[in-house]
């Protein structure tokens, strides 16, 4: 076991919006390093999000991230040789890592022709209470609902 907890590090703001949200989903965007590109395709995201919704984009994305952030999960435990789904809360910072890579992996997976559009598609769609990523969301919600009964086995 380690001595001391690790220091969080600090995490610079985005240049545009000047938010540190923007700055973590961009680097859940990033492949490979290419921090630019994966800005560029943000931005874009944020103008095609503006145009569609006729809102602030940046707002519409945080309505649409905390609109796919889960608040319980289930976590395997192994209990008198049966394995039992426990439901348990998720920390803060795993919260948004969560929605974070929900969003990204689900636009990845759209069939609109940029990378811009795919994020921005799913964003609105997240933002209007739908698409994969949300359902995602559901589907975990109410697999930690089925396994209630299980919750007194809590760790």
């Amino acid at each position: 076991m380690r001595k001391t907890k690790p220091r969080k590090r600090l995490i610079i703001p985005d240049p545009k919006f000047s938010d540190p949200l923007v700055s973590k989903f961009v680097n859940n965007i990033m492949l490979r390093g290419k921090k630019n590109i994966a800005y560029n395709v943000f931005y874009e995201a944020m103008e095609t999000v503006t145009e569609k919704t006729g809102e602030n984009g940046l707002e519409v994305f945080k309505k649409a991230l905390a609109n796919v952030t889960p608040a319980v999960e289930v976590r395997s435990r192994r209990i008198g040789g049966a394995t039992f789904q426990i439901p348990s809360e998720i920390r803060p910072g795993r919260k948004l890592s969560i929605g974070m890579k929900a969003l990204v992996s689900f636009a990845r997976k759209r069939h609109e022709k940029t990378m811009g559009q795919k994020l921005a598609a799913e964003i609105v769609a997240a933002y209007k209470e739908e698409g994969a990523a949300f359902k995602k969301k559901e589907d975990t919600h109410r697999m930690a609902e089925a396994n209630k009964a299980f919750s007194h086995f809590r760790f």
